[in-house]
């Protein structure tokens, strides 16, 4: 007789009762912490340095136009463009894109939309004022000129 026994070859199960609740926190997770790209830049942005910051409190009433030179010259030109929601458009557009920029906002906002322009530092003064006047007969008082970089100390 052998003091020792032969252990059998068992299996043991692993519970997989809690793998649904694992895969969908691990979802949860990486859905929160995503962040969605909201615009394709069609323009050049090479945006001036900063002088002086301001927080904004609410980024849901901003709409962002981009003014610069169009990265397919071929097809867009040399000269500079105004970029708004992934479209070219002209100055004289303008209105009708600020009211579309307003219907989607909820009516007790619709008053408070800003307007952030980010230009790029070689356009001239000419374009820049067309879009001034047009946002002007949109009644979009608020504009933002934003750039880049930290405040030189």
């Amino acid at each position: 007789m052998s003091k020792f026994k032969k252990k059998t070859n068992t299996t043991t199960n692993i519970p997989t009762s809690a793998l649904p609740d694992i895969i969908f926190m691990l979802l949860f997770f990486f859905m929160v912490t995503t962040v969605l790209r909201e615009q394709d830049l069609l323009v050049e942005q090479k945006i001036p340095q900063a002088t002086q910051l301001q927080k904004l409190q609410k980024k849901t009433l901003i709409s962002y136009l981009f003014i610069g030179k169009p990265k397919n010259t071929g097809l867009y030109g040399s000269e500079p463009r105004i970029q708004a929601n992934d479209v070219l458009i002209s100055p004289p557009e303008i209105v009708q894109w600020v009211n579309q920029e307003r219907d989607m906002l909820p009516e007790s906002d619709r008053g408070l939309i800003t307007i952030s322009m980010k230009i790029d530092k070689e356009v001239k003064m000419g374009p820049i004022s067309d879009v001034q006047t047009e946002l002007r007969n949109a009644d979009a008082r608020r504009v933002l000129y934003a750039s880049t970089g930290k405040v030189p100390n």
